[in-house]
């Protein structure tokens, strides 16, 4: 979906609903040729089959002309609601009720971001038990979900805040500042843990967390990989090539996606650390302002000033689904039953025992002979 005249698309995410149904929140800055004019959010629904977002809005709620343009959106895990940071009006939480063919957006203050001002960054954990934001004047908080009680209030976290996002365990949240230096937190009492080493041309611009479960690593757009046991750097690789605008982790950690400045994406394998899929000129030269994969699919939401909110799919191997999991397992039981009962079949002539089955057919001949005998001594005397 490219931008509309009259408005251009600053942000956008993926709200993940139950039995796999994805929609995609966009929020719109408008132009202002007359003073009614705002900003407004939307919510599209998403087709896998065409890999398309509904040409018409599930929802939409236009923003206070005092709250100013959004800036950044975080979605709860759970998809039940996100919250949009604004230049004039702190952050504000949208809660979404009702189904796909009458769905409602409800708005509600938090009081701890009211005042806050413009948030440059804004994440849940994975677990949705976190709300951390990072503003524009480089102050940290993070917030205990949904009881929003303040865990860290860090004034001077930052310069100013560039990016940030939490670990798989919930228990470190990662954050860069437009000075390029880069800071690690733990969540639990704000202590910051450390600052990431690196040389005086170095600039940290952009991190992430794998979130595949196995050993953790932080990555980072200075084409650095850092160790979080010990924060040392492990490793580098020269992928996009140029400047990143923004980084995203599929949710199953199997690969990393990155935005140019000039509206390129290029998205790798992490176990190979080699590309898998690159778009040039996606966003046709402008800056990629969010990039995002799909909770349940290969598909990954971008969006641009320029192009507005577009949805890709991947040139990547195709996952494994459930059932099939399930058919190749059936198949496997079905194979090993043949086998076991051929075998068992033919077993005497593969061991070369004929004389075995023999033997037996006359013991059993010979005993049910014996048992229908006239004879009535045939079991000897009997003590009455």
């Amino acid at each position: 979906m490219e931008g509309e005249a009259g408005g251009s698309v600053s942000c956008g995410s993926w709200i993940r609903r139950p039995e796999n149904v994805n929609w995609v929140v966009l929020a719109r800055v408008m132009t202002r040729p007359t003073s009614s004019s705002s900003s407004v959010i939307e919510i599209f629904s998403f087709d896998p089959n065409t890999t398309s977002l509904s040409s018409s809005p599930l929802a939409r709620h236009e923003l206070e002309e005092s709250d100013g343009d959004p800036i950044t959106i975080a979605v709860h895990p759970s998809g039940d609601c996100f919250v949009c940071s604004t230049t004039n009006g702190g952050c504000k939480l949208f809660e979404l009720y009702g189904q796909e063919t009458h769905l409602q957006l409800s708005t509600k203050e938090l009081p701890p971001l009211l005042d806050a001002g413009p948030q440059k960054c804004l994440a849940f954990s994975v677990d949705g038990s976190r709300f951390a934001a990072g503003g524009v004047d480089g102050r940290l908080r993070i917030l205990e979900w949904p009881t929003l009680r303040i865990i860290v209030d860090e004034v001077r976290a930052h310069k100013s805040f560039r990016d940030m996002d939490f670990s798989l365990d919930s228990e470190f949240l990662a954050s860069t500042s437009t000075d390029g230096s880069a800071r690690i937190w733990k969540t639990e009492d704000g202590v910051p843990l450390m600052t990431l080493a690196r040389n005086s041309d170095e600039k940290i611009e952009l991190c992430r967390f794998s979130k595949d479960g196995t050993k953790p690593f932080l990555f980072c757009t200075v084409q650095r990989v850092y160790d979080i046991s010990t924060w040392n750097k492990i490793g580098h690789k020269r992928l996009l090539g140029k400047p990143a605008s923004v980084m995203s982790v599929s949710l199953d950690g199997k690969y990393l996606a990155l935005g140019s400045k000039d509206g390129d994406i290029c998205v790798v394998e992490v176990k190979k650390m080699e590309i898998s899929h690159w778009n040039k000129r996606l966003h046709l030269g402008t800056s990629i302002a969010s990039l995002e994969f799909c909770p349940s699919q290969r598909v990954v939401l971008t969006t641009s000033s320029q192009r507005g909110g577009m949805v890709t799919k991947l040139n990547v191997p195709a996952d494994w689904k459930e059932w099939q999991i399930y058919l190749l397992l059936l198949g496997l039981f079905l194979a090993s039953a043949v086998v076991f009962y051929i075998f068992f079949e033919k077993s005497d002539s593969f061991w070369n025992f004929p004389i075995v089955r023999e033997q037996t057919r006359r013991n059993i001949d010979s005993f049910l002979g014996d048992a229908q005998s006239d004879d009535p001594n045939v079991f000897g005397p009997l003590d009455m």
